[in-house]
């Protein structure tokens, strides 16, 4: 096919589409409407209904709301019908009693393990600190931190503490 004969389909293709919008789509045949004064219709009974029933008969005017209401609430029982959508946002069940699972709260115990660890952490630099300023200043003694105070009591001498060793006197040097 050539470019020619392309344009031309593509032409003659858009022109019938465009006069098909133009003319008013058939109309179709209209449906029976329901005459109020015909009487009910005959319903089967309601522990018969399934899913494939034929509800139709239930929205007769003539028949009763109560009837029309248990009609449909036995075909929504159905378990097509009672599928949760995964995506809907409010489907979890916020009564429960204890909504923090087992599993969860242990990981929370261990958080405060760790947040314990990094407050003996803390102290522990604060006292090597301490250690080295009184090292490099040479008093006797020993400087608690203002920000962590310690939890172990410590028993001081009037005795200086014995000379530190060699790494830690370069240390303090430099």
């Amino acid at each position: 096919m050539t470019a020619k004969e392309d344009k031309e389909a593509f032409l003659s293709r858009w022109s019938r589409l465009k006069e098909e919008t133009k003319q008013p789509p058939p109309q179709k045949a209209p449906e029976k409407a329901v005459d109020p004064r015909a009487p009910a219709p005959e319903l089967p009974p309601l522990d018969k209904l399934t899913f494939d029933s034929d509800y139709r008969g239930f929205f007769h005017p003539k028949v009763d709301e109560g009837m029309r209401r248990a009609a449909l609430k036995k075909l929504f029982t159905d378990p097509r019908f009672n599928v949760m959508d995964g995506l809907d946002t409010y489907i979890d069940d916020y009564s429960k009693s204890d909504p923090i699972p087992a599993a969860m709260l242990a990981g929370l115990k261990q958080a405060q393990n760790i947040l314990q660890w990094a407050k003996e952490d803390t102290e522990k630099r604060n006292k090597e600190e301490a250690e080295r300023l009184q090292a490099k200043e040479g008093t006797p003694q020993a400087l608690e931190p203002p920000a962590a105070p310690s939890t172990a009591t410590e028993v001081q001498s009037d005795a200086p503490d014995p000379v530190p060793a060699a790494p830690d006197a370069r240390r303090a040097g430099s």
